[in-house]
């Protein structure tokens, strides 16, 4: 069964991230399946808008901690590899909405603020909880601030606090709520009416809208990350996580 379910309904595109078992983590066969879709949604012109959704109870519940480098250079590496793979739907030039139907954590949560609209089912959750394990969401610490402004950004990332749906949607980071079993309706009608517009006018609108994304920010994000894969701290929060113990940080 494929990692990333891949239909078409005439102009819409609808991928589906399909390892329910490991709450849609972003594996490699994943972000591999998410980047087939993106090329194809970019270069069919007969496709006018893209949904992402999520299979299970999580849209996705971001990285696999138990993949992380142990280097600098090989952390510089994998961070430049994600973090320009997260921005991924900001560069594409049509639209794309979240269907968010579960928990959306670290890189799901990064991959819907990347994504131009978010629908999000009643049980959706937001978070970026990286630090409670010694990382920080590199994609997030860029953008997230932007949506729900500073001092929730920071009381989230410092703290892993979570956003349910309806407090989502009061900050600005989702654009409606509805019932879980209408979530997928209700992001298909929301594409019909972005299909209504010319398509050259939203392409415009999405690049001028973007236009100062992914400059000097995203270089910044990988090279102050990546000393984070060397500290204690990290390889302390990755066995507490993974033994489902309490970490003890003793900052360095």
């Amino acid at each position: 069964m494929a990692a990333v379910q891949w239909q078409t309904e005439g102009p819409i595109g609808i991928a589906t991230l399909n390892e329910p078992e490991r709450m849609n983590a972003l594996s490699r066969t994943i972000r591999d399946g998410l980047t087939a879709v993106w090329d194809e949604y970019e270069q069919r012109d007969d496709l006018r808008v893209l949904i992402m959704t999520g299979s299970g109870r999580a849209f996705c519940a971001g990285g696999d901690l138990a993949a992380m480098p142990t280097n600098i250079p090989d952390a510089k590496r994998f961070l430049r590899d994600v973090i320009n793979w997260l921005a991924r739907p900001e560069q594409l030039a049509k639209p794309v909405i979240s269907a968010v139907n579960g928990l959306a954590l670290g890189g799901g949560c990064e991959l819907a603020i990347a994504s131009d609209l978010v629908i999000a089912s009643e049980r959706a959750e937001f978070g970026v909880p990286e630090a409670l394990v010694g990382l920080a969401p590199g994609f997030a610490i860029l953008r997230l601030h932007r949506i729900v402004g500073p001092a929730v950004a920071k009381e989230m990332v410092f703290t892993g606090r979570r956003l349910d749906a309806a407090e989502a949607q009061r900050l600005g980071l989702v654009n409606k709520v509805v019932p879980h079993e209408n979530l997928l309706d209700e992001a298909r009608e929301l594409a019909e009416k972005i299909m209504k517009a010319a398509p050259l006018s939203v392409e415009l609108a999405k690049s001028a809208f973007n236009r100062e994304l992914g400059g000097e920010d995203m270089t910044y994000g990988v090279d102050a990350m990546a000393h984070l894969f060397m500290a204690e701290d990290l390889h302390e929060g990755l066995d507490a996580f993974l033994n489902k113990r309490q970490p003890s940080f003793r900052g360095r």
